[in-house]
């Protein structure tokens, strides 16, 4: 087993105390992180065109509907398999007695 004074320097590890997890997806504060350090570090005398800017977001408000479509979806599909349970189960209510 690896030591933490082992890593190479700048290697965080999960269990460091203040370390937040690798994440293997990114979200809209990461985006949005990410687009607020490009404009801050891009090169003032060639700046981005600000339709880049405008079109990535466009892409990323895309996805997050589509993800958001994609949950609502699901929960609807959840409760119709409940529902189509419920139907086929068999009553549980006692039958009346049959005549001979």
């Amino acid at each position: 087993m690896t030591s933490v004074s082992a890593l190479p320097a700048g290697i965080a590890t999960a269990s460091q105390p203040g370390v937040k997890p690798h994440k293997s997806t990114l979200d809209q504060s990461d985006f949005l992180a990410l687009m607020t350090a490009q404009l801050k570090n891009q090169d003032p005398t060639k700046p981005v065109d600000n339709s880049e800017y405008v079109a990535q977001l466009a892409q990323f408000s895309t996805v997050s509907g589509i993800t958001e479509s994609n949950k609502a979806l699901a929960a609807i599909a959840a409760k119709l398999d409940d529902l189509i349970a419920a139907v086929r189960a068999p009553a549980t209510t006692p039958s009346a007695p049959q005549e001979s």
